[in-house]
């Protein structure tokens, strides 16, 4: 099986918004047959395992409407353009917890679902938490909820934490350091 090959002027935008661009692409295969690809372009996004000095991790509750409901998710948002992804993580942090971090450092970073998109996470480890004064969007409806790691990794395992993002971020931070 070869490499796929995108034709020059073969591609169409769609729709451009805010977060996401939709593209049709035609894609010539290695039988020589072609193929089309619906790709949706969006900007990449960090998250924040915050983990405090009693070793709970700092999440936040919110609503989705996207999936009707309000979801438990770490800290997160999009990378602005021109913003380095730990910057947007510090930021995020900030605004959705009232929390700055003394360390922040890489965790791991993924492709949320690269069939069709290509959003990229990047999820940080924050430690040494103080909390710092900041002004709340106030159409933003945020609930900081504190939970020890192992809690927070059962609700996991047992489906009650269903963001992705999350997910990942909190199995690899406990997979981390089960190896210190």
């Amino acid at each position: 099986m070869g490499v796929y090959e995108v034709s020059q002027g073969q591609e169409r935008e769609i729709y451009a918004g805010r977060v996401v661009t939709l593209r049709l692409k035609y894609l010539d295969q290695p039988d020589g047959s072609r193929r089309l690809r619906e790709i949706v372009e969006h900007a990449p996004g960090a998250a924040v395992v915050a983990v405090d000095d009693r070793g709970q991790v700092l999440l936040v509750r919110q609503p989705r409407p996207a999936v009707a409901t309000r979801l438990l998710e770490l800290p997160a948002g999009l990378v602005d353009p021109g913003e380095q992804p730990i910057d947007c993580a510090r930021r995020e942090l900030a605004e959705e917890t009232g929390y700055a971090a003394r360390e922040l450092e890489p965790l791991v970073s993924f492709y949320t679902s690269p069939g069709f998109c290509t959003e990229l996470i990047h999820i940080f480890v924050a430690r040494g938490l103080h909390e710092i004064t900041v002004d709340h969007d106030e159409e933003e409806e945020i609930e900081l909820v504190r939970l020890p790691l192992e809690q927070a990794i059962r609700h996991v395992m047992e489906s009650e934490l269903s963001d992705a993002k999350t997910i990942a971020g909190l199995l690899a931070y406990a997979r981390r350091i089960a190896r210190r």
